[in-house]
């Protein structure tokens, strides 16, 4: 059975010798058998137990490099810096995720505004003025009569 060409070039596929990721890295092959011997990379391994290394496994070889020849890491701090850029790379994605969460909820919301919207009854409704909507008859149909007005005398408190 034939593969095909994207498993042959994946980025995570074991393809390369050790001599081969050292040279693509620009170091020394024992310099590799450290950093695995640290835990800062893990190759793959052939069926007879050949170290083999991704084209991913030679990106983070020249951050190694670069973290320690550029910046003056050591491999603790090395390690460190790879952890945490580990973690930064998934805090980014799930934060992307809730995103495109967030996105597909609010579309939804806006869906169901817009749904109730539509269900409405949109019956005309006579516009009467304000002083219009004061009832002048009673509900026999007389009018009514204008308010009595009772006026009220209040007893002089300062006259003594």
């Amino acid at each position: 059975m034939a593969k095909r060409n994207s498993d042959l070039f994946r980025d995570d596929k074991g393809v390369f010798m050790i001599s081969v990721a050292a040279e693509l890295a620009g170091m020394h092959p024992q310099t590799l058998r450290i950093y695995e011997a640290k835990g800062l990379i893990k190759p793959k391994r052939s069926p007879k137990q050949t170290r083999l290394y991704s084209q991913s496994d030679v990106e983070r070889l020249k951050r190694i490099q670069e973290l320690t020849t550029d910046y003056g890491l050591n491999l603790a701090g090395v390690e460190r810096v790879l952890a945490l850029e580990e973690l930064m790379s998934s805090m980014e994605a799930e934060l992307e995720r809730v995103r495109d969460e967030a996105a597909a909820l609010e579309q939804e919301m806006r869906r169901r505004i817009e749904q109730v919207h539509r269900s409405y009854k949109r019956e005309l409704v006579v516009w009467r003025p304000p002083g219009e909507m004061l009832r002048t008859k009673d509900f026999n149909g007389r009018d009514f009569k204008p308010p009595v007005r009772i006026r009220i005398e209040r007893p002089d408190t300062n006259a003594s």
